[in-house]
């Protein structure tokens, strides 16, 4: 049955009121006991009270609003915490929105911004030398979209992994060659010992290219994309390197990444939403860092494709979100695979799967079952009404290079 609303009549509401035998001359201010007068034709009490209280908390509101704005317009360009040793740690960098290079030595400031005659902004800075910059503290420089460059002084010798997280225009980090801790090959950021890739700047293609007169980045689609994909966004990782470190590729505009066969562990996030990342080889041997398909010249034996023999960890997202990737070999030696580590690298288009979509395991399945892995370490495509993970090969044979 279908319910309908009941709505009183005007008889009704007349017998309610007719039921309360109030008086005609009373009916605009009659009480009920238990109940308030009404207050028809009154005001209430103390109502100018709580209306210039009310007035004062709108005001103190709005003061603060406005007082914060203020503030936030006017913080520091640069916060510092001190050390116990008396030393500084770099906790906070707010870009004036005109700073393209960055010294990180000593507890510094903006001194002035001077409009030059081509308009152009100059940032000058003034710089404590007696109190030396030593630590960088994770996110410190988070999202920046203007630092293009980040010099490293001497005295920097902790630098959180999450420091440079999301610095969507750096373009490369030079470390001071006295530096006992950091080092860098051409603006990619290393340990002295060249044995961790710390860094690898998220814009370090346009550094590549602007030595060569190209001011603008390409992406798939663009004139003269494959080019540029050539000869700027092709890496060797050299062959000192065991560790990619956390973060350390993140995002990286790379197609062609060749690793080497001492490598050891793959960090956490290390290639997170690396989307232009096509092909991920393995060579055996020496090799210093190399740049640009050109210059690279192995021989056939000695490259591999996708992960390298030997491998023993693989991080938390090591690899979410890289769908340009087609393929994926998990060597026996790996011992850990974090949760999420191949998420997102598969997709359907139509009834087809694209990206990874198998992962070819060295281990037979018994074997692999005593590998260390977290929750959705394999990627899932949507199969209808639920999502299903992709097909995992065991005792398998690595894929030939085409």
């Amino acid at each position: 049955m279908k319910k309908t609303k009941k709505v009183k009549t005007n008889a009704e509401s007349t017998a309610i009121i007719g039921n309360l035998n109030i008086p005609d001359d009373q009916v605009w201010d009659y009480k009920i006991d238990g109940l308030a007068a009404p207050m028809i034709g009154k005001t209430y009490k103390n109502f100018t009270v709580k209306k210039i209280l009310l007035v004062i908390a709108v005001l103190i509101v709005v003061s603060l609003s406005f007082l914060f704005s203020v503030i936030a317009l006017m913080s520091d360009t640069f916060e510092y915490e001190e050390l116990s040793d008396g030393k500084y740690m770099l906790s906070q960098f707010s870009n004036t929105g005109n700073i393209k290079e960055l010294d990180i030595d000593y507890v510094s400031d903006v001194l002035e911004e001077k409009v030059l005659e081509n308009k152009e902004i100059e940032v000058v800075f003034s710089k404590d030398e007696t109190k030396p910059v030593t630590e960088i503290r994770e996110y410190a420089f988070n999202c920046d979209e203007k630092v293009e460059v980040i010099n490293i002084g001497p005295q920097v010798t902790k630098i959180d992994a999450k420091s440079f997280y999301s610095c969507w225009k750096l373009e490369r980090i030079e470390v001071d060659e006295d530096n006992p801790v950091y080092c860098d090959v051409d603006g990619v950021l290393y340990t002295k010992d060249m044995k961790t890739l710390v860094c690898l700047p998220i814009n370090h293609d346009l550094y590549l290219a602007k030595q060569d007169g190209i001011e603008v980045d390409l992406w798939p689609g663009d004139d003269g994309y494959e080019e540029y994909k050539k000869n700027y966004m092709t890496i060797v990782i050299p062959s000192t390197v065991e560790t990619i470190g956390d973060l350390a590729l993140n995002y990286n505009a790379l197609s062609d990444i060749y690793l080497p066969e001492g490598l050891k562990t793959i960090g956490d996030l290390a290639f997170f939403e690396s989307t232009l990342t096509e092909n991920i080889y393995t060579y055996k041997g020496e090799s210093e860092q190399i740049i640009g398909a050109d210059k690279i010249n192995f021989s056939a034996e000695n490259v591999y494709l996708s992960l390298p023999e030997g491998l023993e960890s693989i991080g938390t997202d090591a690899f979410n979100y890289n769908q340009a990737l087609s393929y994926m070999y998990v060597p026996s030696s790996v011992k850990f695979i974090g949760h999420h580590a191949f998420w997102g690298t598969v997709y359907k288009e139509g009834k087809e799967l694209k990206g990874v979509a198998y992962i070819d395991v060295a281990a037979d399945e018994g074997a692999f079952d005593s590998v260390e892995k977290g929750n959705n370490w394999l990627p899932q495509f949507d199969n209808g009404l639920f999502p299903k993970e992709i097909e995992v090969k065991y005792g398998a044979t690595r894929k030939a290079m085409s």
